[in-house]
């Protein structure tokens, strides 16, 4: 008898995951609950662990492959031989192409977008399935142009992928132009290494390209004096730690303070959908974590209605789940408003960019000691450049002044963050 395994629901809006490794081959024992392969969607990495313990069978769903929530991935045999055989094979979904189990594995590894097969030449564009439509709009590739292999000659995701890996292209479209690098010399192209972007990394560069290409984003600037929430931190972080089983950052500080803003300035708390403006009466603050495989923005929800022990507490779990790619797309959703810090890497200033759809990013920047005028005199104080991103269609200059005026003024006088000043 064997139990299969089956491609888990992905969450909301992710329709499709890509095979990024097995852990196990075909006759292993494995046991309940262990890791058998890692999916990547474009959102997080997940694994998929063994529905029950045995061996494993035949596995249907190779590395590099792209699978929807409930597909076949493979089966567990209960004491069989575990070599492959001993699992009944699974008929393939009408919708998985031949061709891409035929293609070349280094391609395989670039398909993304559902199974799907395109339609044959003479069909329109609108008949091409989801995952051919995808390839053909970023590679440049003609659907018309290739050859199917499918039923009645269809183009399949597989005949696209042996295109692209031919060399096979035609004109970008206009409204996304390609700029084709220009070959290296030979012994330069010796020392070259060729990696196929991850799932996630594709993700981040096309959402960032289309967060500058739809918003009208401006970035404004101001400074604030850190003293008096270092001298707080400073004070107070033992006994905070302690309590709290959580240390006591600056995230915290800075989240509060962002809130007391948004309230005060709503269009940055809000989106623009067609022809309205979403104002959100919510404030789900989005964290951005830099983890080994890219950023990440985990959403601290309701992060008003959270004490600064909450918001550390918060953090700090996202940070470990990070770290253990534990995240899940849960995590990760219905932002309004996101805080990314590249003080921590030592930046003194950086133009942040808008997380679609959302209309405003704050940038948080390294604290260094610089002079300034205090009461008519010269003294070294602990300061930090911020910088908010926004999108100027629905946010004007002077309310982005305003909401980094406010920012400033609760972490220069923390007493207010704790008063709701």
């Amino acid at each position: 008898m064997a139990t299969e395994i089956r491609v888990p629901t992905l969450g909301e809006s992710v329709s499709e995951a890509t095979i990024g490794r097995w852990f196990k081959k075909p006759g292993d024992v494995v046991k309940a609950d262990e890791p058998l392969v890692e999916l990547e969607t474009d959102k997080v990495t997940l694994e998929v662990n063994a529905p029950a313990s045995g061996q494993l069978g035949e596995i249907v769903a190779k590395d590099g492959e792209t699978v929807e929530p409930g597909a076949l991935l493979g089966s567990i045999v209960e004491g069989g031989a575990g070599n492959g055989a001993a699992a009944p094979k699974a008929e393939a979904p009408k919708e998985a192409p031949k061709a891409a189990a035929e293609a070349p594995a280094k391609s395989s590894s670039a398909s993304y977008g559902s199974h799907g097969d395109a339609a044959p030449k003479g069909h329109s564009a609108g008949d091409n399935g989801p995952a051919v439509a995808r390839l053909a709009q970023e590679s440049g590739v003609d659907p018309s142009s290739v050859k199917g292999s499918g039923k009645d000659g269809r183009v399949t995701k597989g005949d696209m992928l042996s295109a692209i890996s031919s060399g096979t292209s035609a004109p970008a479209p206009a409204s996304a132009p390609q700029v084709a690098r220009a070959p290296s010399a030979p012994d330069d192209a010796s020392r070259e290494e060729r990696v196929r972007m991850t799932k996630l990394r594709q993700t981040i560069a096309r959402r960032l390209k289309d967060a500058q290409n739809t918003a009208a984003m401006l970035t404004t600037f101001n400074d604030v004096d850190m003293g008096a929430v270092m001298a707080l931190r400073q004070q107070y972080k033992d006994v905070f730690e302690k309590k709290h089983g959580a240390k006591l950052g600056f995230m915290g500080f800075f989240t509060k303070a962002v809130i007391g803003a948004l309230k005060d300035v709503p269009a940055v708390n809000a989106e623009i959908d067609g022809q309205d403006i979403v104002y959100k009466n919510y404030y789900h603050v989005g964290i951005a974590v830099g983890t080994d495989k890219g950023l990440v923005v985990p959403v601290v929800r309701d992060a008003d209605q959270l004490s600064i022990s909450g918001i550390e507490k918060a953090i700090t779990g996202f940070g470990r789940k990070a770290r253990d790619g534990k995240l899940s797309i849960e995590d990760m959703q219905g932002g309004t408003f996101t805080i990314t810090n590249g003080g921590i890497y030592g930046s003194l200033m950086s133009t942040p960019i808008l997380n679609a759809p959302q209309s405003g990013i704050l940038g948080m920047h390294r604290i260094e000691e610089r002079p300034v005028v205090r009461n008519g005199k010269i003294e070294a104080r602990p300061m930090m450049y911020l910088a908010l991103s926004y999108d100027h269609r629905i946010v004007d200059g002077k309310e982005a002044v305003t909401f980094l005026v406010r920012v400033k003024e609760a972490l220069e006088d923390p007493a207010r963050l704790v008063l709701d000043l």
